[in-house]
């Protein structure tokens, strides 16, 4: 026999977190939510007496959010147990998860129904660790792409207009367009700049990409980020300059 008898019935109140409006208001990770509460309740003999939505950022401990502290109220009210679907939806924080842990506050988690709370507490720490490692790579990546956007990628440009676009929450279509347009003006102030002294050391005698590299490093011209420069980032401004070697000279 599969069903569960009322004996082993709990009473639980079911949490869901989305992080934006636009997720509250579609449906979009709530129902899913919701689908992993269910599911579990019904393997578990779980009874769920009420439910709670919040749309709010997980970095508010729960008992900040205001439908969090309704569903905590609740739980401490009716000695009910608290159930969200994955342990990042209660919060993104192991410190939270920790505090919640010490003060005996008695949650499930339906993803693994089973985990007991050293679990819980190594499984809060681990999705922390991540988040950190993934924040950081993402910090290394924004800043080499924010370098060859200085150095006159246009691809590399587009890429950040786009994503200032995306973050600009609240922000019109007007004012993203100028702030795209004010990071493309920088840039070609920049390589208007060079435009000279790319075409002196040409001039002069720079006949591959590398000994107009060297060219300008004798003369201390730096990168827009105030380095020395490579064959590679002379070639995207000549590129973008429309610079050019003399006829019959081959720019390696």
């Amino acid at each position: 026999m599969t069903s569960i008898t009322t004996t082993n019935t709990i009473d639980v109140v079911s949490y869901c977190r989305v992080s934006s409006h636009g997720q509250g208001e579609s449906g979009l990770g709530l129902e899913a939510q919701r689908e992993y509460i269910t599911r579990a309740a019904k393997q578990n003999g779980w009874n769920i007496v009420d439910e709670f939505v919040d749309v709010v950022s997980g970095k508010l401990a729960i008992e900040d959010r205001p439908e969090g502290a309704k569903a905590l109220a609740l739980c401490k009210q009716t000695k009910a147990k608290l159930v969200v679907a994955k342990l990042d939806r209660l919060s993104r924080s192991v410190h939270h998860i920790a505090r919640l842990l010490d003060e005996t506050m008695d949650f499930k988690v339906a993803t693994m129904p089973q985990a007991d709370k050293f679990q819980l507490h190594l499984f809060a720490a681990l999705a922390e660790q991540e988040r950190s490692f993934i924040a950081s790579r993402t910090k290394e990546a924004l800043a080499a792409l924010q370098k060859r956007a200085d150095e006159g990628d246009a691809q590399s440009v587009e890429k950040i207009a786009r994503r200032s676009a995306a973050l600009g929450k609240g922000r019109t279509d007007a004012n993203r367009t100028k702030a795209s347009e004010a990071v493309q003006d920088r840039v070609n102030s920049w390589q208007e700049s060079v435009r000279d002294p790319i075409d002196l050391c040409i001039r002069r005698g720079g006949r591959t990409l590398q000994q107009v590299a060297d060219c300008l490093n004798s003369k201390s011209i730096t990168t827009s980020r105030g380095g020395q420069w490579s064959s590679m980032q002379v070639s995207r401004v000549m590129k973008n300059l429309a610079l050019h070697f003399p006829a019959k000279d081959a720019a390696v």
